[in-house]
């Protein structure tokens, strides 16, 4: 059964845009806020942020199931947990293009194949280099991880402050916001959601 949509985790197609194009949007939104574009210190702006924004949201550009394709059957029976800590998250909300900062807390359940531990890092990197919504992430990475290790049970955590929050509207700049998603076992059985719980709480304190 197929958990993730097919336009969340294939490669989305690039668009017809050039960086000269996106450049001049730029230059528009900087007369907008009541700038000079053409000042000294603004030349090179546009130029740079979009460089920036190829890093940002370069993770429209990989497919993140590519990224589990090699496994390994060498583990002598291992059918326990893996869990991955600490995993950093730099994203960007949907809403207001605002960074989300945070950590990520990884876990599955080998179905008698593991796959290279930074490779699960790596699909969180991929997701979080888009706009995104926390809980769609958060549901993002666990479902690729099932569906392409055929794993017996996935869960992850994100915990990550949002810039939105904490820098307008309401200005809560201690709010966080924790979102969890479980498939197969730790869905199923709450002696591995605790486990994988007790887990991640070593690794916070």
């Amino acid at each position: 059964m197929k958990l993730v949509k097919d336009t969340d985790a294939k490669i989305l197609k690039v668009n017809n845009v050039s960086d000269q194009e996106a450049e001049e949007a730029l230059k528009t939104i900087l007369t907008w806020m009541g700038e000079d574009p053409n000042r000294e210190g603004l030349l090179e702006t546009p130029k740079r942020v979009i460089k920036a924004y190829k890093e940002y949201f370069g993770g429209y550009a990989e497919d993140p199931n590519k990224i589990l394709d090699k496994t390994f059957g060498d583990v002598e029976g291992y059918n326990d947990m893996v869990v991955v800590k600490n995993v950093s998250v730099q994203s960007h909300c949907e809403h207001h293009m605002a960074p989300i900062i945070g950590t990520a807390q990884v876990a599955y359940i080998p179905n008698e194949r593991v796959v290279g531990l930074s490779k699960l890092a790596r699909v969180v990197e991929v997701f979080s280099k888009r706009l995104q919504t926390q809980e769609r992430l958060t549901m993002q990475i666990a479902k690729t991880i099932m569906e392409s290790l055929d794993a017996k049970g996935v869960a992850v955590t994100i915990d990550s402050t949002h810039q939105c929050m904490t820098m307008r509207g309401i200005k809560k700049e201690q709010a966080s916001t924790v979102t969890n998603y479980y498939l197969g076992q730790f869905k199923e059985d709450l002696s591995y959601q605790n486990r994988y719980l007790r887990f991640i709480s070593i690794a916070k304190d």
